[in-house]
């Protein structure tokens, strides 16, 4: 590879994708030195980031904070149920009080089903459960909840006109029930205008009144993206997507809505270029692994508390009390769940050489690794009474009777297995090389992780040193997953994100919702799992939307990609034809590296006067930037890496 190619490689494989700029950059730096600074990211100043996510209080927070300020509904029933207070402060009192209200309505809708089902001996009266007349007098619900809307859309264009902490106070004293309404028929435009001027506590309380879980999450993905489009941090962002998706955890899974924030900031993080060790420590001991597997319910088959003795004069509190079932109920046996995925998915691999007997050793072994109340953001607990006695073998190995250090030296033994080093080296290959990386480089990568005892900083520099990686045969050889396209494309077009609600949007319609793939394997990152016509589709009409600013919260503008030709940054004063339009743009967006056939299909598309906007009457004229430039974002060129 020329120097060119070398620098727009390392930016396709250790970022996501270059943005105006960086090619040239990257070549005056040194693609090496470049290489060595991304390995090394506390080396790097990141200003434009933390900026970007200063809004998202919920990164910050502890997951018990999170919980009480965007309350689940086990809490909102203690609270129904007399066991639990209201808080105090106004704002966040208001996000109970709206959640309150829609528990009731859900328990009374309930309670209203159950006495008009066949069979029900319980009489239903005259239109029970729609007694409840609105202003109109009216008693039929449908109408009730158009009337509802009508004068929710007339209350919040009363409130546009209020300066924001005078519109927040008007908010506050509306009752829970019209403020849902009011969140809820209030979108786009006008969703924005009434959070016009707000600061971040307030935001989030206006949107947690109709859904708090959904405020977390999407100030997770949110962040994600914009760490992943703004970064300067490239390979520590591509390197936390890529164990992310190692260690799965499916988002919608009960609490960890609440518990992937900690997850990745304080599990995935800090580890991702340091000892695989740790991470596995670190992964096998989060509140969100705990509960995504259920290891946090394994209870031993001779455990204390299986064993019925807990709580029997030996000044043990009941055993319902200290087991998150309680006795004798569904899932407080043994669960094999964790030991399972940490050999097939996390470590040895599907073929790295164990066997049933194994899982459920290893299960036995991480018995009393639980929780302390996940649903209320607990933290890792080690419970003995649930944990299973005796020794246990492993992969041949004894591991002696030593309570919650059994599992910390089970972890050690697979770090340091040689089929892990292979496993998790091949992984990296795929991701940085190709579907099917060469053998000898594995191999090389393996012993690096070995020798430098799991240091994955080590075996990168193996990788990003090798003649495979940077092999004529490598260049654009994988396909960008959704996320990688999506990013890439953001960051070439240099867009400016001011809400990332539409790209998560659009990725959940390619199949690649963040945090959202449900089964532990996480998404694929091999071509044959994103390639089909209908993806190929999405991708064209997304990077046409993306060009022509149709992408909410996302504004692109095409014209400051043609800087080489447009000396005076005014595309006005310095028109060009749609072909020379469409040469900058290919060296602006594929760094020059286009094929004839591309190029030569997109040029006989300029035949067509949409896109080339010529006119005799105005030759002047400049053509359809945005057309042209989403013409490319959709090439099979940019779809590689």
């Amino acid at each position: 590879m020329d120097g060119q190619m070398r620098a727009a490689h390392a930016l396709n494989r250790l970022a996501f994708g270059p943005r105006p700029g960086d090619v040239e950059r990257v070549q005056q730096i040194g693609v090496d030195k470049w290489i060595e600074l991304q390995l090394h990211p506390e080396k790097i100043d990141d200003p434009v980031v933390e900026p970007r996510l200063a809004s998202f209080r919920t990164l910050r927070m502890r997951t018990q904070e999170i919980v009480e300020n965007f309350p689940p509904e086990q809490l909102i029933k203690q609270i129904a149920d007399g066991k639990a207070a209201l808080p105090r402060d106004p704002t966040t009192r208001a996000v109970y009080e709206a959640q309150l209200q829609r528990y009731e309505d859900k328990q009374e809708r309930k309670q209203e089903a159950a006495k008009s089902a066949p069979g029900s001996s319980i009489p239903t009266g005259n239109n029970s459960g729609a007694d409840k007349d609105d202003a109109s007098g009216s008693s039929d619900p449908d109408q009730m909840r158009r009337e509802r809307r009508r004068l929710a859309n007339l209350k919040s264009q009363e409130l546009l006109d209020l300066p924001a902490d005078e519109r927040m106070k008007e908010i506050l004293k509306m009752s829970p029930e019209d403020q849902r309404t009011l969140i809820s028929t209030s979108k786009g435009p006008r969703a924005d205008a009434l959070l016009e001027g707000m600061n971040p506590k307030e935001k989030e309380t206006l949107m947690a009144l109709n859904n708090p879980q959904q405020v977390v999450v999407n100030e997770l993905m949110q962040a994600k993206l914009l760490r992943a489009i703004y970064s300067e941090r490239q390979l520590d962002e591509v390197m936390t997507d890529f164990w992310i998706n190692h260690f799965n955890i499916f988002i919608n899974k009960g609490a960890d809505r609440y518990l992937l924030t900690s997850y990745e900031r304080d599990a995935i993080r800090p580890h991702v270029l340091g000892k695989f060790e740790d991470l596995l420590v670190a992964t096998a001991k989060s509140p969100a692994m705990m509960f995504y597997l259920d290891n946090w319910l394994s209870v031993g088959p001779d455990s204390e508390i299986a064993s019925g003795i807990a709580g029997r004069g030996r000044g043990y509190e009941p055993v319902r009390n200290n087991h998150p079932r309680g006795k004798g109920k569904k899932g407080s046996g043994l669960n094999e769940n964790y030991g399972r995925e940490l050999m097939e998915l996390h470590t040895l691999s599907v073929s790295g050489g164990y066997t049933q007997k194994d899982v459920t050793e290893v299960a036995k072994v991480f018995t009393g690794w639980t929780l302390e109340q996940p649903r209320k953001g607990g933290d890792f607990r080690y419970e003995p009474r649930m944990h299973e006695p005796g020794d246990k073998m492993v992969l041949g190995h004894r591991i002696k009777q030593n309570g919650e250090k059994e599992g910390l030296e089970v972890l050690h033994l697979l770090a340091h297995n040689p089929n892990t080093a292979h496993f998790i080296s091949q992984k990296l290959a795929i991701r940085f090389v190709s579907d099917k990386p060469p053998s000898a480089l594995v191999d090389r990568m393996t012993q690096t992780f070995l020798k430098k005892d799991g240091d994955i900083r080590e075996v990168l520099r193996t990788l990003f040193t090798s003649p495979e990686f940077w092999s004529p045969e490598a260049y654009r050889a994988k396909v960008k997953t959704p996320l990688e396209f999506v990013v890439s494309a953001a960051r070439a077009s240099n867009a400016e994100v001011d809400d990332a609600r539409a790209l998560i949007g659009t990725l959940n319609n390619m199949g690649m919702t963040p945090y959202g793939m449900l089964p532990p394997t996480g998404y694929s990152m091999k071509a044959d799992t994103w390639v089909n016509s209908s993806a190929l589709l999405g991708r064209m009409n997304f990077a046409l939307g993306l060009a022509a600013g149709k992408i909410r919260g996302v504004r692109v503008d095409p014209i400051s990609l043609l800087a080489e030709t447009a000396a005076t940054g005014s595309y006005k004063d310095a028109p060009v034809d749609a072909q020379q339009a469409l040469g900058t743009l290919e060296n602006s967006l594929l760094s020059a590296d286009v094929s004839k056939q591309t190029h030569d299909t997109i040029s006989k598309q300029l035949d067509d006067p949409k896109i080339s906007q010529t006119r005799l009457d105005d030759p002047k004229r400049p053509p359809n930037l945005a057309a042209i430039e989403g013409l490319i974002l959709g090439s099979p060129e940019f779809q590689r890496r």
